[in-house]
C-alpha cells in the first residue's frame, strides 16, 4: 500500500510544471513561453516595475494583479496544444506575450 501512494505521489510531482515570467518595463519577459501539454503549470510571475501590472488572459481565464516589486503565483492547466495570448491590463500597448504549449 505505501509503495502504490508513494509512486501516486510520484507521478503527481511530475505531471507539474514550473515555469517563470517577469514583468520589466511594462513587458513581459519572455514574451514567449513555451510550457509542456497536458501537464499542470505552476506559473512564477515576478513584477520587477514599481507599479503594478496584470496578467490576463480571456483564453486562459485569468485576471491577476501583480503589485509592483512582488510576485504571484498562477496555476494553469492542464492544457492542450495552442498558443495561449496574455497581456497586462494596465500597459496593453507594451506588455503582451504568449504561452506556447507543446
Amino acid at each position: 500500500m505505501l509503495l502504490l501512494l508513494a509512486a501516486a505521489s510520484t507521478c503527481a510531482v511530475a505531471q507539474e510544471h514550473e515555469a517563470k515570467l517577469a514583468i520589466r518595463d511594462h513587458k513581459f519577459e519572455p514574451a514567449e513561453l513555451t510550457v509542456p501539454a497536458g501537464a499542470k503549470i505552476k506559473l512564477l510571475i515576478e513584477n520587477q516595475d514599481a507599479t503594478p501590472e496584470e496578467f490576463e488572459s480571456h483564453e486562459l481565464n485569468r485576471e491577476k494583479v501583480v503589485l509592483g516589486k512582488s510576485s504571484i503565483t498562477v496555476y494553469l492547466g492542464p492544457l492542450d496544444p495552442g498558443r495561449y495570448p496574455f497581456f497586462g491590463d494596465f500597459h496593453q500597448e507594451t506588455a503582451q506575450g504568449t504561452l506556447v504549449v507543446q
